[in-house]
C-alpha cells in the first residue's frame, strides 16, 4: 500500500517589520535634547544672576554680569559634558515655575530700589497722631437718625407739591408727605411751611437705601392729642365741645383735634339729636382708647362730674338715704351718690345699719374721698361724734351740731394724710 502523501504545509508569514533606531538617528536625538537642557540652564542661569543681583542691590554692593558662553559650541568645547551632568536638576532646587519662566516687570519695579530722594522714610506706629475727641465727634456726625416712633426736631429745607422736605440731621431730609403735614386740611404748604420754619415730627418709617425716612407732624400732634385726653380724663374734667355732625347712634365733636362720639343715651335730648348740631354740649369722658381710636363722651356724665368740681375732702355734705346695703348706705347729694360705709357710720357696736339711719332719713356726713374718674364719693359720720357709739345714742344732737364738729374732725384728717403721707 502506498504511503499517504503529507498534508500541504502552510508558507511561512514575514515577521512583522520593527522600527530600529539607527545610530545615527540616536545621536541627532540626544543631541537636540541636550540643545534644549543647556537653553533651560542658561535660562536658568541668568535668572539666578538676576536675583542674585537684586539682593545685592539690597545690601548696597555692586552687581555682577551672568557667566554665559558665547555659543552653544564654545560651551560643549570648553567643558565636556556626559549626560549625567546635563540632566542634573539639582541647580533647580528652591526656584519656582516663576522664576523659571523668566523676569516679571512688575515684580521687577517692586524689587528695584527706590532713590534716595523718593523713598518715604520709615515710621513707628508711635509717630502717626490720633485725636480721640476728632473721632468721636465724627461718630456722632454720623449718628444714626430715624427709628420708628422717634420724635425729631428739624428744619424745613425743601416743598413739593406732594409734600415738605425737613433736615432732621440724616444723611438726607425726611420727607413729610403732604397729607402728613398736620391735623385737618391744608391747603396752602407753602404758607403753612416757609424754608427755615422749625417743626418737631415724628419718625414713621426707617430711613430707605437713600437714607431718606418719612417723617409726619399729623402723627406727632394725635399721639399728643390721646395724651391730653387722657390726662383730662384721668381728671375727671368736664369739656366744652360743639357738635359737627350726627348720625343713628349719636353726634359726633372734636376734641382736641380727635373725633369724638356722644352716644343719644348720653345726651340730655337724645330723641332730638339732630338738632344739635352746631351746638354747644358740656361732656366728661366715657371711654379713652388710643389703640382703638375710640373716644366716647357723655352728656349726662358732665352733670355728674361738674358736681365734682365743687366738692373736696373735708367738706361736710347733706343728703338723703336712698338705698340701704348690707355693706352701707347710699347718700344722694343732689344728682350724685356717696356711699356711708358701715365702718365709718359710728366707732360704737353696731348690729343693724337701721340702728342709726334708715331710707329716706337726711345725713350730714364729711367727704373723705373723692374718686371723679370712678364718680365714687366716700363719706363718714363716725368723725362727728364726741365719743364712740355717740350717733347710737343721740343722733339728733350730733347731726344739729355737725358744722362744729366737722372743723374737728378737718384737723384729724388733716393729720391722717400727713401720717399716710
Amino acid at each position: 500500500m502506498a504511503p499517504r502523501p503529507n498534508a500541504a504545509t502552510p508558507p511561512l508569514r514575514k515577521p512583522p517589520q520593527v522600527l530600529q533606531l539607527t545610530k545615527k538617528e540616536e545621536q541627532l536625538r540626544l543631541e537636540r535634547e541636550a540643545a534644549e537642557a543647556r537653553a533651560a540652564a542658561e535660562a536658568a542661569n541668568a535668572r539666578a544672576a538676576q536675583l542674585e543681583n537684586a539682593a545685592r542691590a539690597g545690601r548696597g554692593e555692586a552687581p555682577i554680569a551672568p557667566q554665559r558662553p558665547s555659543s552653544p559650541a564654545a560651551a560643549s568645547a570648553a567643558t565636556p559634558v556626559g549626560d549625567d551632568e546635563l540632566f542634573d536638576l539639582s541647580g533647580f532646587e528652591g526656584l519656582s515655575m516663576a522664576d523659571l519662566l523668566g523676569p516679571d516687570e512688575r515684580r521687577q519695579r517692586r524689587a528695584a530700589p527706590q532713590p534716595a530722594s523718593a523713598a518715604a522714610p520709615a515710621r513707628t506706629v508711635d509717630e502717626f497722631d490720633f485725636d480721640e475727641e476728632a473721632f468721636l465727634a465724627a461718630l456722632d456726625e454720623q449718628e444714626f437718625v430715624g427709628t420708628t416712633g422717634e420724635v425729631a426736631t428739624g428744619t424745613v429745607i425743601g416743598l413739593e407739591s406732594d409734600g415738605v422736605y425737613v433736615d432732621i440731621g440724616g444723611k438726607a431730609p425726611g420727607f413729610m408727605p403732604k397729607k402728613e403735614c398736620g391735623l385737618g386740611v391744608i391747603t396752602n404748604l407753602k404758607e403753612r411751611f416757609p424754608k427755615g420754619l422749625q417743626v418737631e415730627v415724628l419718625v414713621t418709617r426707617e430711613q430707605n437705601a437713600d437714607g431718606m425716612v418719612t417723617i409726619s407732624a399729623r402723627a406727632l400732634a394725635l399721639r399728643q392729642s390721646w395724651e391730653k385726653v387722657r390726662l383730662l380724663e384721668k381728671e375727671g374734667k368736664v369739656l366744652q365741645v360743639k357738635v359737627n355732625g350726627f348720625n343713628r347712634g349719636g353726634v359726633t365733636c372734636d376734641v382736641e383735634g380727635l373725633r369724638g362720639f356722644i352716644p343719644r343715651s348720653q345726651l340730655q335730648e337724645g330723641e332730638n339729636h339732630e338738632a344739635l348740631v352746631g351746638k354747644t354740649l358740656g361732656v366728661a369722658f366715657l371711654e379713652v382708647n388710643p389703640e382703638t381710636r375710640k373716644l366716647v363722651l357723655s352728656e349726662k356724665k358732665a352733670a355728674t362730674a361738674a358736681l365734682f368740681q365743687n366738692l373736696e375732702v373735708g367738706q361736710l355734705v347733706e343728703g338723703q338715704v336712698v338705698s340701704i346695703k348690707p355693706y352701707g348706705l347710699f347718700i344722694d347729694l343732689g344728682g350724685i351718690s356717696g356711699l356711708l360705709h358701715q365702718s365709718a357710720l359710728t366707732g360704737g357696736q353696731l348690729r343693724d345699719l337701721r340702728e342709726v339711719f334708715g331710707q329716706g332719713d337726711r345725713v350730714k356726713a364729711l367727704i373723705t374721698e373723692l374718686d371723679p374718674g370712678r364718680g365714687r364719693i366716700a363719706l363718714n359720720t363716725a368723725l362727728l361724734e364726741g365719743q364712740p357709739g355717740e350717733l347710737l345714742i343721740d343722733r339728733d344732737r350730733v347731726m344739729a351740731e355737725a358744722a362744729d364738729r366737722a372743723n374737728r374732725a378737718r384737723s384729724v384728717l388733716r393729720q391722717q394724710e400727713q401720717s399716710a403721707g
